[in-house]
């Protein structure tokens, strides 16, 4: 029985909870505490929502058990809330509205409003299919080999001094998600620093998979909400106070959920001041390609941790830039000083996957690795990812545009400004509300909107609901 709820709550277990600061800046504990006590405490954190029923102290424990509850021996479990990202897909698939606009979960749409299978992929799904040699035997524990050769050359480039001198391993994982959950928990076995900064904002599942992991996670300062855009000022003053060896996790391009992206005289800065001061830094790279539609531009702030001979992570996820959502098709790269430390590394992470999920699915990475073999596929891929970062950018600029036409209040060039997939708009959690409530518009409460879910047929009725919600909402 989870110890949360079963009123033996020692002062230890008091005092860890005091010491947890969990939400959209991050998580922290107290370093002093081992990666099980982390992993549990985050656990009964996560799974008791103080706006339920069963309220825990030291002192003991009430819950309001229905009948239907009673003789189970998992009485006691409360319901956990919604995850605030994917439950707003629940909230629009209960709205009956015909107006309804779900900007809330980054997954590509058509201008149509539908899901996206890149012609691409269904060919080299043709292909596989067409190969009765093809076998469904495990694959190995590190996944398909040719998936992560290609895999390392389409993040690092095919001449990478890293790739060239045998320096970096790469595991296939589960998308980007998995891949951050390995890397970690391989961090919280074999690295000597346990603390990971993560920017304030990040992606919401960022704290959850380190603290489980077992890192010690802080914060760094990242977006300004006066400017909407880069608060580089305080990342810069932030990072230079962590300490030695600390984990830095950086988004290599198109940040979620801002989209506010440092510019390459400031990522040298951030490589600068990161090598000198021994951080380790941790790339999440889940939109490459798919932020300006040039796979080798959106690798640049990785490729120039790679140049500088330092060792660095990054975690890759197809789920974007081809469309493999569903196929959970990831890769996990470690570069290291020497091949030999990079073999030893490798034989490291096969002890973190083995008992997580034994080995990793093989349809996903088949087709991966088809599309990144074959010169034909290869430029066919490029072509509709190109068009996809293209739909998202002309939605910018017309929901800018329509914005301007309806003079709103307030200056919305950061919606041009921003790269990639999500824009933060700067909408209150009230405004929010309210477009939810009298417009029918879903989007996560801190703002962020995906300009993917938008289409030039629901651009006018979203610029009326930002422009009724600024006017008559503070």
């Amino acid at each position: 029985m989870n110890k949360a709820c079963s009123g033996q709550i020692s002062a230890r277990d008091v005092s860890e909870r005091k010491e947890m600061n969990c939400g959209i800046h991050g998580v922290s504990f107290s370093s002093s505490a081992t990666p099980s006590e982390r992993r549990l405490s985050a656990l009964a954190r996560h799974l008791i929502s103080p706006t339920e029923s069963c309220s825990c102290s030291a002192s003991g424990v009430s819950a309001s058990i229905t009948s239907s509850d009673v003789g189970s021996v998992f009485s006691h479990v409360a319901r956990a809330p919604e995850d605030p990202i994917l439950g707003v897909t629940v909230a629009y698939n209960k709205d009956s509205s015909p107006v309804k606009l779900n900007l809330g979960v980054g997954a590509y749409r058509t201008e149509e409003g539908k899901p996206l299978v890149l012609n691409v992929v269904r060919k080299a799904e043709q292909q596989l299919v067409n190969n009765r040699s093809r076998v469904k035997e495990y694959l190995p524990i590190v996944g398909l080999a040719e998936f992560n050769k290609l895999s390392a050359k389409l993040i690092f480039g095919v001449d990478s001094p890293c790739i060239r001198d045998n320096r970096v391993t790469t595991v296939q994982c589960l998308s980007g998600t998995g891949s951050l959950r390995v890397g970690g928990e391989f961090l919280t076995r074999h690295y000597h620093q346990r603390i990971i900064y993560i920017p304030v904002p990040t992606w919401g599942n960022h704290p959850k998979v380190f603290t489980l992991a077992g890192l010690s996670v802080k914060s760094y300062r990242y977006y300004d909400p006066i400017t909407r855009g880069l608060d580089f000022k305080g990342l810069v003053e932030d990072l230079d106070s962590a300490p030695s060896g600390a984990i830095v996790l950086l988004h290599a391009c198109a940040h979620n959920p801002t989209g506010v992206d440092p510019s390459i005289q400031q990522w040298e800065q951030i490589r600068q001041m990161i090598r000198s001061k021994g951080l380790l830094p941790f790339f999440d790279s889940a939109y490459q390609g798919f932020a300006s539609g040039n796979l080798d531009k959106d690798a640049q702030s990785v490729r120039m941790f790679v140049a500088d001979g330092g060792e660095c992570i990054v975690a890759q996820s197809f789920a974007k830039n081809m469309g493999l959502y569903g196929e959970r098709v990831g890769a996990l790269s470690i570069v290291c000083k020497t091949a030999d430390v990079a073999g030893k590394v490798e034989s490291q992470l096969k002890l973190v996957i083995r008992p997580m999920y034994s080995n990793p699915p093989i349809h996903g990475a088949s087709i991966v690795a088809a599309i990144l073999r074959d010169r034909t596929l290869y430029d066919e891929w490029t072509i509709e990812l190109k068009a996809m970062a293209d739909r998202i950018i002309s939605m910018r600029h017309q929901l800018f545009n329509a914005l301007r036409d309806r003079d709103t209040p307030g200056d919305w060039s950061h919606i041009i400004k921003q790269i990639g997939m999500f824009t933060f708009t700067g909408l209150n959690v009230r405004q929010v509300s309210f477009m939810t409530r009298e417009y029918h518009i879903y989007m996560t409460a801190d703002g962020r909107i995906s300009m993917a879910g938008l289409s030039s047929s629901t651009v006018s009725h979203l610029a009326d609901a930002i422009h009724a919600a600024v006017t008559h909402v503070a």
